[in-house]
């Protein structure tokens, strides 16, 4: 049985039955819009202004119940060509992808390739661009793996996980996000605690961004429906236990009854890479 199967069979879902139509996105992307956010000298650093501010939280409390497609279309209007995506090619990346792809194709989107990344999801972002012509960018630590380890005296990922994820994945966005004024992240509130209070539209202190977050308020369950519906693409791992994908050292299938991030650093208090900590 598959990822999606399992996972709609416990809901009652069968691939017969549509899921819920979606208002049309132009009623959102076609309201006025206000100014775009101000920078700051050649370097295009977005400021967090009083104005920028009330926005943020005006178009959260707006777009709590809009359809991911409305709150892509809004993002996409108000900050492209200064919107992009960072994906790890999960399933909510996947479903994002999807939509970006009918939405706003050309927004860009990168990966964030640490060097131990799995061999099955570096293989999907070649069926992403075959399925939706979409290129996803590899952004990549200034060393390969084998510098890294070599100056670090072995695998960091073992002896100091948090520093290896900080290296290979934190200092690699903020360079990656370098003249960018928003960012979208496929994150779920159910997916952890420290996701728990994710806003759709919010101020990511960290990359100096507005982060937007069209599946916060999505569900597992929704998300393999929609994968089901509309027969997207997804890591075969996830068919084998691996209910969360990140670096092939530091993941693991997971056990039945387990935390859909329990196969993340397994055996430490770790559960975030430092992407989408507060």
């Amino acid at each position: 049985m598959t990822q999606a199967s399992a996972t709609l069979a416990s809901t009652g879902f069968r691939p017969g039955l549509e899921l819920p139509m979606f208002s049309p996105i132009s009623t959102l992307a076609e309201e006025r819009l206000p100014s775009r956010p101000e920078s700051v000298g050649n370097s295009q650093v977005l400021v967090l202004t009083d104005d920028l501010a009330a926005e943020i939280t005006r178009e959260n409390e707006r777009l709590e119940a809009a359809s991911p497609q409305e709150i892509l279309a809004w993002a996409t209007s108000r900050f492209a060509p200064r919107f992009t995506m960072a994906t790890a090619f999960g399933p909510e990346g996947m479903v994002l992808i999807h939509m970006l792809a009918e939405i706003a194709p050309q927004t860009p989107i990168f990966n964030l390739d640490t060097g131990y990344q799995f061999k099955e999801t570096l293989e999907l972002r070649e069926e992403v661009k075959r399925r939706y012509g979409i290129a996803v960018e590899m952004k990549r630590a200034d060393t390969t793996v084998e510098e890294y380890e070599r100056q670090n005296g072995g695998p960091v990922y073992r002896t100091n996980p948090d520093q290896c994820c900080f290296d290979r994945k934190v200092k690699v966005l903020q360079q990656a996000v370098v003249g960018m004024h928003a960012w979208a992240s496929a994150i779920r509130r159910d997916q952890s605690p420290d996701r728990a209070a994710a806003p759709i539209v919010g101020w990511d202190k960290k990359f100096s961004l507005v982060k937007v977050s069209p599946l916060a308020n999505w569900t597992k369950q929704k998300v393999w429906a929609f994968i089901t519906q509309h027969d997207i693409p997804y890591n075969p791992l996830h068919d084998q236990g691996y209910t969360s994908i990140g670096c092939w050292p530091c993941t693991r299938a997971v056990l039945l009854g387990e935390d859909e991030r329990a196969g993340r650093w397994s055996g430490l208090a770790k559960t975030e890479c430092g992407l989408h900590s507060r």
